[in-house]
């Protein structure tokens, strides 16, 4: 089973994460299942960019992005060459260390 390690985020899970997630299961899926409350405006239907996750390793084990998620990407805050949209972003075999961007362009969250 591989593990998903997410990074510090101040807000977020100040003490990171270690995760465990199925295969072909998303990034945000597995976060919310162990209560880490990535945000996710759009209820995960790839319609904003709340959700941005960097991929610090394991980026290659993922399925490629498509058109769409690509050009909501290119919104996103902080966008890396690694980055991908955790609600697009299936887990495959191998382990992934992410990192949760400081900031979202949402400009109203429910959650404050």
């Amino acid at each position: 089973m591989p593990q998903i390690i997410i990074l510090p985020h101040e807000e977020l899970c100040p003490d990171g994460a270690v995760l465990d997630a199925e295969s072909g299961e998303t990034i945000i899926d597995a976060a919310l299942r162990n209560d880490v409350h990535i945000e996710h405006a759009c209820e995960m239907s790839c319609a904003c960019t709340t959700c941005h996750v960097i991929v610090r390793e394991g980026f290659d084990s993922l399925a490629e992005s498509d058109e769409t998620e690509d050009d909501l990407l290119d919104k996103a805050w902080g966008l890396e060459p690694e980055s991908r949209l955790s609600c697009q972003a299936k887990v495959g075999k191998q382990d992934l260390v992410i990192e949760i961007p400081k900031y979202t362009i949402n400009m109203v969250s429910e959650s404050h």
